[in-house]
């Protein structure tokens, strides 16, 4: 009997397989049923792969997504002072970048947020957790417009939305409530920004504080730590000491940790080995500071690293497009790692190892598996890093939602 199915890939090369080796996958009713050397049977949409590269999708675990667009806003102050040497003037580039939450209204950041998010599904992006401003400049508004955002896109990627207190929780008095009512309205996750604080006993109730609320809505934590060119802050060690203590294993997320790339070997050593036994994951945006976690180090000592795009044209940086094959470009050069073996380390850190940094159930190409797989113009990550272009098809559950950068009608019709 000849099966009939929803969608079949023909001659595809599969990611982590045999390159020599060329699969066909069959679709049904949006999950992979069959994935064999020939599927016998037809479909009405079928794809020849052409032996190009076919992946599982992309996911940027670090996207602050209420401020997509604001660069021309507010000008490059503050990208001079987060950029200075030596990322001495962060504290004060985050100061100034909050002005622009004085403007903050539910309706721009809505369409801002949206256009970044089909953005991100054009190139093949089926995960985002977005970092979304909760204060008292910022209010609710961000978190409003990220919440319907979210929900409008549910059918066709999963967006986390974390409620980041990015001024601070003792700095900044009534931000850890309104985290409580961003949770309380629908946001993932809980977010935080400890080294901002002034004070070690103000770090540990800023951790403290958003623990709290965590483990009172049972929600993963995601926080800023240590963004800044300076060997004394230590906040990263104590997330992780938190997180065992908490037993919040496999559910907590440090991005940046930039002071990491300033510490001794030992303390560093320290701290990779509190990481791994708390089952913590790191988020690097190499290219949005002129420092970086020494990544290949936590790696090796089998801690989670990801890549995240971190922003994308706003006040810390003024370009971005939620492309993760050009963010791991980038970092490629930024980190001078252009071995053929950091190629695919750089493809893992936007695929399995993002989505494990988001704690979220990641399809392979296997059956019984959703179908979000994207098929790619290039044959290897080589390639696919190298030219940084949209896959030929965007595949998500089952339906293609993108064709070489262009979204669906269907999209289009949803979301304008």
């Amino acid at each position: 009997m000849v099966e009939h199915y929803d969608l079949l890939v023909r001659d595809a090369r599969l990611l982590g397989r045999d390159p020599s080796e060329l699969w066909d996958v069959a679709i049904v009713e949006g999950k992979v049923v069959e994935v064999s050397h020939h599927v016998a049977g037809h479909s009405e949409f079928e794809v020849d792969a052409r032996r190009c590269l076919v992946t599982p999708p992309f996911a940027n675990p670090h996207l602050h997504a209420c401020k997509v667009y604001t660069f021309l806003m507010l000008g490059e102050e503050a990208v001079r002072e987060y950029q200075s040497s030596g990322m001495g003037g962060a504290m004060a580039a985050i100061e100034i970048a909050s002005r622009v939450k004085e403007k903050y209204e539910e309706s721009w950041i809505r369409r801002n947020a949206m256009k970044a998010m089909l953005d991100g599904l054009r190139y093949g992006v089926l995960y985002v957790r977005a970092f979304v401003d909760v204060d008292t400049k910022a209010r609710l508004e961000g978190i409003k417009a990220l919440l319907k955002v979210r929900d409008a896109l549910k059918d066709y990627m999963t967006i986390q939305v974390v409620a980041f207190p990015q001024d601070g929780v003792v700095r900044e008095p009534g931000a850890e409530e309104l985290v409580r009512k961003a949770v309380e309205l629908g946001a993932d996750v809980v977010g935080g920004i400890p080294w901002i604080e002034l004070s070690e006993e103000d770090e540990w109730a800023h951790i403290n504080a958003m623990f709290e609320i965590a483990k009172e809505f049972n929600k993963d934590i995601a926080m800023l730590t240590d963004d800044a060119g300076d060997p004394s802050l230590r906040t990263t060690w104590k997330l992780a000491i938190k997180t065992l203590k908490e037993g919040w294993t496999d559910r907590v997320t440090a991005c940046h940790a930039r002071a990491l790339a300033t510490y001794p070997k030992p303390s560093l050593l320290k701290v990779a080995e509190l990481a791994r036994k708390a089952g913590m994951s790191f988020v690097t945006d190499p290219h949005t500071g002129p420092l970086y976690l020494p990544f290949k180090e936590l790696l090796r000592l089998g801690v989670n690293v990801a890549l995240g795009q971190d922003d994308i044209a706003d006040a810390y940086y003024p370009y971005g497009m939620n492309n993760m094959l050009e963010v791991a470009f980038l970092a490629s050069h930024i980190t001078w790692s252009m071995t053929l073996k950091d190629m695919d380390t750089f493809m893992d850190m936007i695929t399995w190892r993002a989505a494990k940094a988001m704690n979220v159930k990641y399809p392979s190409i296997r059956p019984g598996d959703p179908a979000n797989l994207l098929i790619h113009e290039g044959r290897t990550p080589y390639e696919l890093i190298w030219y940084h272009k949209p896959p030929k098809y965007v595949i998500s559950r089952g339906k293609v939602v993108a064709e070489s950068g262009k979204l669906t009608e269907e999209i289009h019709a949803l979301t304008t």
